[in-house]
């Protein structure tokens, strides 16, 4: 996943929980279906978090990458 192919960025760096998961459920609501949202978190509970908001919400993460401290999920909205 190349950053080109994202729509939206949503940086929750420095956030703690429930931060991330509320700003991430806000970026998927504005988005359209099949764009891609990148979440950048370094709330270590977001690993867990985010990705079972995406499960719930019926989205895909295509991708996670952890540089440092940092957590990069990209999601891809679904119909």
């Amino acid at each position: 996943m190349t950053d080109n192919q994202v729509s939206m960025t949503v940086d929750c760096s420095g956030m703690s929980c429930p931060a991330p998961v509320l700003k991430t459920k806000k970026g998927i609501d504005g988005i359209a279906p099949g764009q891609v949202l990148k979440v950048i978190s370094t709330d270590m509970g977001a690993k867990n978090d985010i990705p079972a908001l995406i499960s719930r919400l019926g989205h895909e993460i295509k991708e996670i990458k952890e540089e440092g401290r940092a957590v990069s999920f990209y999601i891809e909205k679904k119909g």
